[in-house]
């Protein structure tokens, strides 16, 4: 035998070696469940779960925010279809209604249970990561039936969803196995015994089913996050917002917040802390309207329980205070003059209860400007909800200011009343703006 095809031959051996591991990874735990799929059946599209069930599947689907990707712009609740752009090409949303042929009518609890501990359809097919089922392998088998009884509850569209856009070779069963076998393991939900019932539960919810790190984590070069348990922030991809770290007391943590003030927030919006106004904006103001108002004031104290001990013993050295600030950028210094000293004021200390304070203001400050950028451009709002059900605004400048006029407006505004965070370029904010470039 040659030594070429020697060492063809350990080649293919060492293909087929990896190639068996990766199917290998991809089974995990599927064992008892794929008897258990054999052995069950949708249920009769007449047949109603428990009304108790179904209201519990109900909330649920609300602390998980489902209806917001699973419902396209304008269309019909849960009849999927809407597009979720990743750096990776177009994924469209699946139908959650029920639906024989096109949503899950034909599905019965079992495959649903699947499909969010293992990430697959109904056929086995492995699903796209843009579906975080990630996070949702942590959701109990009581949730995971409660959730199925409640749509199989909503109305039935009969809605086609588009197949996805995704390039090659994403767009392939083969490149989702390798990154499962890399990145993705079936798990539960383990509770931290040296911790209480109610930290638990908030875990539990920031984790899983509320799927916090989706966005407040950051992403490899293949689109991974480290784990649920990643919550270090990130930019949000193709979007341009950037997700604080919530265990950064710099960024988003909260250990230094009282519980009420955690909890005000995730159910109003807003949160008056002693340094001024805290308004939940741009991704946060959707996942407020949409998920977290809704929830109990147990639910979200459990919630602000676990929050409080993220970064709970990171310390944070107060910068050297500032020296005299001279006028080293006009033109910024006039801009905000112009558009912006009217609500945030002269010296950027906001008004108290209706514009947040620009001075000592840790959104302003942080490394990462993108939300700076985003917030002039597109306008900055608040969610309306029973708790502030009229939130103050601020206006879009994005087809008023150009890029090196929010270079400089945001320069001014990082370098003003004792703040001291890095100048925003032009090409920073060429690149954030994103689709709201002029």
């Amino acid at each position: 035998m040659s030594a070429r095809v020697k060492w063809l031959a350990a080649a293919l051996i060492g293909i087929a070696g990896l190639a068996a591991v990766v199917v290998a990874l991809n089974l995990r735990g599927e064992d008892t469940l794929d008897a258990e799929i054999a052995a069950a059946a949708a249920p009769p599209s007449s047949e109603r779960a428990d009304p108790d069930v179904i209201a519990r599947g109900a909330y649920l689907a609300r602390a998980g925010n489902c209806q917001a990707c699973h419902s396209a712009r304008g269309g019909e609740p849960y009849a999927g279809g809407r597009a979720i752009e990743t750096p990776f090409g177009t994924v469209f949303s699946s139908n959650l209604t029920p639906d024989a042929d096109h949503g899950l009518g034909r599905w019965s609890a079992p495959q649903f249970w699947r499909a969010l501990h293992h990430g697959r359809s109904a056929d086995g097919r492995l699903l796209t990561p843009a579906f975080p089922y990630d996070n949702t392998t942590l959701i109990n088998r009581a949730d995971s039936d409660a959730l199925y009884a409640y749509l199989r509850s909503v109305p039935p569209v009969a809605q086609a969803v588009r197949a996805h856009e995704l390039r090659f070779p994403f767009n392939t069963q083969a490149a989702l196995a390798v990154w499962r076998a890399l990145y993705f393991e079936p798990r539960e939900f383990q509770a931290d015994t040296t911790q209480s019932a109610e930290w638990n539960r908030g875990a539990y919810l920031v984790q899983g089913l509320g799927h916090c790190n989706a966005c407040h984590a950051s992403r490899n070069a293949l689109g991974a996050t480290s784990g649920p348990l990643d919550l270090g922030g990130g930019l949000i991809p193709v979007h341009n917002w950037y997700a604080p770290s919530l265990t950064d007391p710099r960024e988003a943590g909260v250990a230094d917040w009282s519980r009420a003030e955690i909890v005000a927030l995730l159910k109003t919006g807003v949160a008056n802390r002693p340094g001024g106004l805290v308004t939940a904006s741009g991704p946060m103001g959707e996942v407020v309207l949409r998920s977290t108002q809704h929830l109990s004031d147990a639910d979200l104290g459990a919630m602000a329980a676990y929050l409080q001990t993220l970064g709970a013993h990171a310390s944070v050295n107060p910068p050297d205070a500032a020296p005299p600030r001279k006028a080293a950028n006009p033109h910024g210094e006039k801009l905000y003059a112009d558009h912006c000293a009217s609500c945030h004021g002269d010296r950027g200390e906001g008004v108290a209860g209706a514009y947040p304070p620009l001075a000592g203001n840790r959104a302003v400050t942080m490394g990462v400007p993108a939300n700076l950028v985003r917030m002039v451009v597109e306008g900055g709002f608040a969610p309306a909800t029973p708790g502030h059900p009229r939130p103050f605004g601020m206006p879009p400048f994005g087809q008023t200011l150009s890029n090196d006029d929010l270079a400089a407006l945001l320069t001014h505004v990082r370098k003003s009343w004792g703040n001291q965070a890095e100048a925003v370029s032009t090409l920073e904010v060429n690149r954030y703006r994103g689709s709201a470039e002029r």
